[in-house]
């Protein structure tokens, strides 16, 4: 799923991968950490939901201000951010996720990117 988000490129990549704003537009996460900053190719993300269970991602893949890449760590799971400058001004975001087997428990939804969307639009 895509979404145009009227800022620049960079900053919209740096909101998505700085941890503390994660809680901010995704409401299923309420704490989210990384072992460096800034982020970079094998950084490990760590990430708490509302039942209190914390989930550790790897960055796979990591090009600046153009994709990054999340493997979870012992499991399935990947997402992958992807980041297109439409403008001087504007991004658009693609989001895509998927599991190496089986079907994803909580798919990301339109409504998430919105959220993201507002977030930074603000």
């Amino acid at each position: 799923m895509t979404i145009a988000i009227n800022k620049p490129v960079a900053l919209v990549f740096r909101f998505t991968t700085n941890p503390n704003n994660t809680p901010r537009w995704i409401d299923s996460i309420v704490s989210e950490e990384t072992n460096e900053w800034p982020v970079r190719l094998g950084s490990v993300y760590k990430n708490q939901n509302r039942a209190g269970q914390w989930t550790e991602y790897l960055v796979a893949e990591f090009e600046e201000n153009e994709h990054f890449t999340f493997a979870q760590k012992g499991g399935p799971y990947h997402v992958r951010y992807t980041f297109r400058p439409i403008n001087e001004g504007a991004t658009e975001l693609e989001y895509f996720e998927w599991v190496e087997q089986g079907e994803l428990e909580e798919p990301f939804t339109q409504d998430i990117l919105e959220n993201l969307k507002s977030v930074l639009e603000a």
